[in-house]
């Protein structure tokens, strides 16, 4: 049996970065991968650019039971540590927005670097973890029927996301048998079906603003054959959906007091046209219903109710249907943060036992914030495994 300091399982961007850390402080470390190549959700990201961080990255931007515990990580890794990072590594890097970063190189030469970081370290793909014991002081690992042992484990599984690339709930049944609570997990960053847009809307992109609770997320917004997607409807599925949403197709716009100014100074025109000017011809016909009456023969309470469903359309959560954990780029949920270190990610009740990424019930913003919390928790778990 080959005895290790440290065995990762799992290598992704968690699980790599932690492996950097540790070969750099002389450790003997083993990482198992269930897939072919390290980092796939890495290579996928960004559309093959990789976002790579935010410089927003705080608490303010990630959700679960406690999202105030990646405050810990955050103040050891953040942002400006990986931009000096890809510096070290030559990685070109340009903004998309004000501090959101991707590599210009693409996301490949990310995961080159990560591979680099990790070079000293015992990597072994299609491995599949069938079972880990604890013997006194060591874990025992037992992949593919070979066993191997060590003083530490890092669980760098992520979540049950994106199933193309490869993924496993062998992290959740690690946690559960070590006497760790898994918070149930669901799709996160992803479109979503709601009852409410007919499919010949399907491809219409639009500014749009959804609340969800006080918050107010504004971004684009997509028209698909079966619902919502786009960026602002991504981001509003990684939060709490327990009261629903409300949807602004028209943020910029009073659509009451647009329709009422109309009324009063042209009133043979019809609805549909005016709302023409403020939103696209086939949404504008769908919330009039198509109807060709002048606007002054509308009553004022009609006028109201377009406006609303316009301005400010609620849909409860039992009429949200989240997509598939197939196409979803996180889940939301995982191992519950309440038995792990902030400071060092090891496990309260299994000394020697540590878990990072998306494996925690972590879930970041769209913007490449769960890249930094990969980054940040398994250099932490690296540094102290």
């Amino acid at each position: 049996m080959k005895q290790y300091d440290v065995i990762i399982i799992g290598a992704g961007a968690a699980g790599l970065a932690a492996a950097g850390e540790l070969v750099t402080r002389g450790r003997r470390v083993l990482v198992l991968d269930m897939g072919a190549s390290p980092a796939r959700k890495v290579a996928a990201s960004g559309g093959g650019k990789c976002n790579i961080t935010n410089m927003a990255a705080g608490a303010t931007r990630y959700f679960g039971k406690n999202p105030n515990f990646v405050r810990g990580a955050l103040s050891r890794v953040g942002p400006t540590d990986i931009l000096k990072w890809c510096e070290r590594h030559k990685l070109k890097l340009y903004e998309k927005e004000p501090g959101r970063y991707f590599c210009a190189d693409g996301a490949d030469a990310v995961v080159d670097a990560l591979g680099r970081d990790a070079m000293g370290a015992d990597i072994k793909f299609n491995h599949n973890v069938n079972n880990v014991n604890k013997r006194s002081e060591e874990f025992i690992v037992v992949a593919n029927g070979t066993e191997f042992c060590s003083k530490s484990i890092i669980v760098a599984t992520g979540g049950i996301s994106f199933g193309t690339l490869g993924v496993s709930d062998t992290g959740y049944k690690i946690a559960k048998q070590f006497g760790h609570e898994i918070v149930p997990v669901r799709p996160a960053l992803c479109a979503m079906a709601v009852p409410i847009f007919g499919a010949d809307m399907a491809g219409i992109s639009i500014k749009a603003e959804i609340s969800v609770g006080r918050e107010k997320i504004r971004d684009n917004m997509l028209f698909t054959h079966f619902g919502i997607g786009g960026p602002v409807v991504y981001r509003a599925s990684v939060r709490d959906l327990s009261n629903g949403i409300t949807i602004n197709l028209c943020p910029d716009c009073d659509i009451f007091s647009a329709l009422k100014d109309a009324k009063q100074k042209n009133g043979k025109r019809n609805i549909s046209t005016i709302l023409a000017e403020h939103l696209p011809v086939r949404i504008a016909k769908y919330f009039s219903h198509a109807d060709t009456r002048n606007i002054a023969d509308w009553r004022d309470t009609e006028i109201r109710a377009i406006a609303n469903n316009i301005n400010n359309m609620h849909i409860d959560t039992h009429d949200i249907k989240l997509h598939n954990l197939q196409s979803a780029e996180i889940v939301r949920g995982g191992v519950s943060t309440d038995n792990i270190s902030s400071k060092t990610m090891e496990s309260k009740i299994c000394p020697g036992l540590f878990f990072v990424g998306e494996v925690l019930d972590i879930a970041g913003d769209l913007g490449g914030f769960n890249l930094q919390w990969a980054w940040a928790s398994g250099r932490v778990a690296g540094q102290n495994a």
